[in-house]
């Protein structure tokens, strides 16, 4: 079934799908730390699938290169249109095995909550890590080889049996340092990551919202955690938007 959901999924706009095994990938939510002032406290209830299917879109090139100032409202209508269209791919995807007699859940923007924290309990980049689709680079941002990290994820978690990606790919950041020198809320350590390393240990989700809603402010005045310079900086995101 995985080609036919490939299929599916790229005729209709996706960039890359790929599939993973996730049943020992849930995590827990903490919430007795540090959360933003306008967190949610209700719980949700993401079902226990043993795989997941991993979603990514690539924003236009045009958009991401015009953000290494500051973001631009282009950039804040991609956002929002790439966020609109992997909903409803994960809807079409999950409608699709639900046809097959299976289960399927799909992780779009309604059903998935972060609580304060940025934090959930199946991270659409846990998906991508180990779909094989590409790894997490020193900003925690997801990067793949053909568009670095100018992308936006969903996912969708089933039981429906799939073949899935075997091999975590390595981080490919490095020496790099540039999403570190540019980060104006110096939220990036500079740690490489690696699969076993919780995201706190090198990087601070909470500096980079607030300065992130800062700039967000200031540039489009809009009340949303948008700032793009460690996306545009990336050597691979600049690979992709300069067709190196």
């Amino acid at each position: 079934m995985n080609r036919e959901i490939e299929r599916m999924l790229l005729e209709n706009g996706a960039s890359m799908a790929g599939f993973a095994k996730i049943d020992e990938l849930y995590g827990n939510v903490d919430l007795s730390g540090p959360r933003s002032e306008d967190s949610a406290t209700e719980p949700i209830r993401i079902p226990h699938y043993p795989f997941g299917i991993s979603i990514i879109l690539a924003h236009p090139k045009d958009v991401i290169k015009n953000i290494h100032k500051a973001p631009t409202m282009d950039y804040y209508h991609a956002y929002h249109r790439l966020n609109n269209k992997l909903d409803e791919l994960a809807i079409l995807c999950t409608k699709y095995i639900e046809e097959q007699g299976y289960h399927a859940y799909p992780q779009t923007v309604s059903a998935t909550k972060e609580y304060g924290i940025v934090r959930t309990v199946m991270p659409h980049k846990t998906v991508a890590v180990h779909a094989g689709l590409g790894w997490i680079g020193k900003s925690a941002l997801f990067i793949t080889e053909k568009y670095g990290s100018a992308v936006r994820l969903t996912s969708v978690l089933t039981d429906v049996p799939l073949e899935y990606n075997k091999f975590l790919i390595d981080t490919k950041c490095g020496s790099c340092m540039l999403c570190a020198s540019v980060c104006p809320g110096q939220a990036i350590s500079g740690h490489l990551w690696r699969p076993e390393l919780d995201r706190d240990e090198f990087f601070d989700a909470m500096a980079c919202r607030k300065k992130a809603r800062e700039i967000a402010a200031k540039s489009i005045d809009k009340k949303i955690t948008l700032c793009g310079k460690c996306i545009e900086i990336c050597p691979y995101t600049r690979k992709y938007t300069h067709d190196i």
